[in-house]
């Protein structure tokens, strides 16, 4: 397991280094320009100065040799200082990604961010996973039940009708007529554990959001955990633990929903980096000041260096749970090997 690992890390790099051009490339052909913003009453020649200033008037090769250095040694040197209170090399003069519309590293923009989506998509995909994976264990054991045929019926709506109509209905019920819940997340309120109304005002603004999302995510992962485990009610090994005298429970538990787990954790391992990228409409209805938001802000400004930031983190998270997933594997079934 621990050479497999190292060799997927090793095979990582030169995958992050391609997903790295791509992501680059794209962006640096997008039209844009971070002059475009600036008043019109500035010289062209004042424009063009401001671009040689942000590197744009160098070769393209020797741009992405240089935006593949800051988020390869000197961001995540950032991130390490940050974490530790350490400081690495000449920390004052490292040079960062600065973002084109916030005039601030891109980084520290995305650290301020980054809590508001966790609150949400941190609970909303925790809830979500709680919820389906029980419902799309009872759901194939008791199969064509009324437990199973609600359950169906709860998670076809739950995926089939969007976000943007349930985030608005919730608004129209509870936040407009029954008045239980603010209409619009407050980013501004940071949670006082020690004061018990800041706790409430905290758990309000978060129950409609996280609700819409909770029964988006569980939808389709009830669904993908009922086929996995209707796929293994048949199997032999389920039938010899029956016929050797097992209780259903150990039988159902023990091995069926060991075995059903390998394709769903694959899916919830994938679904995880989505967590971080935030949900884009639902903190749009909700006016989550979140990562979602951040990065259609920039893309409607133009801010490529924070597109890239962005694009790149989602795409090395993506990477980084992959390689968690097919450690999972060897966990839930022994009869995997890597070595």
């Amino acid at each position: 397991m621990g050479r497999y690992v190292i060799r997927r890390l090793l095979l990582a790099i030169p995958t992050l280094i391609a997903i790295g051009f791509v992501i680059f490339t794209i962006l640096d052909l997008a039209p844009g320009d971070p002059t475009a913003n600036l008043p019109l009453n500035i010289p062209p020649e004042v424009r063009e100065q401001i671009r040689q200033a942000l590197g744009l008037g160098e070769p393209f090769l020797v741009r992405w040799l240089k935006w593949m250095q800051l988020m390869f040694i000197n961001e995540p040197l950032h991130i390490i200082e940050s974490i530790f209170n350490i400081c690495i090399g000449d920390c004052d003069s490292r040079i960062r990604i600065v973002s084109w519309a916030g005039r601030a590293p891109a980084l520290d923009i995305i650290w301020e961010r980054l809590p508001q989506t966790l609150w949400v998509m941190g609970f909303a995909f925790v809830i979500g996973v709680l919820i389906a994976i029980p419902v799309g264990v009872i759901s194939a054991y008791k199969q064509y039940s009324w437990f199973d045929n609600i359950g169906t019926f709860f998670t076809m709506i739950g995926y089939s009708v969007p976000t943007f109509f349930t985030g608005l209905v919730a608004i129209v019920i509870f936040a407009v007529k029954l008045k239980w819940f603010p209409s619009f997340y407050d980013t501004r309120h940071v949670v006082d554990w020690t004061d018990w109304d800041s706790i409430v005002k905290q758990f309000k603004q978060m129950v409609m959001p996280v609700t819409v999302l909770s029964l988006f995510n569980a939808a389709a992962l009830t669904r993908f955990t009922r086929a996995a485990v209707l796929d293994n009610l048949n199997e032999d090994y389920v039938r010899t633990a029956r016929s050797k005298g097992l209780a259903e429970r150990p039988v159902v538990t023990v091995h069926v929903l060991r075995n059903s787990m390998i394709p769903v954790i694959t899916l919830i391992a994938l679904q995880v980096p989505g967590i971080f990228a935030g949900a884009i409409i639902t903190e749009q209805i909700f006016r989550i000041n979140g990562m979602g938001a951040l990065l259609i802000t920039a893309i409607g400004q133009s801010d490529v260096p924070m597109v890239q930031t962005l694009t790149f983190m989602f795409a090395a998270l993506i990477v980084v749970f992959n390689l968690i997933a097919d450690v999972a594997y060897g966990l839930l079934d022994p009869r995997i090997r890597y070595d």
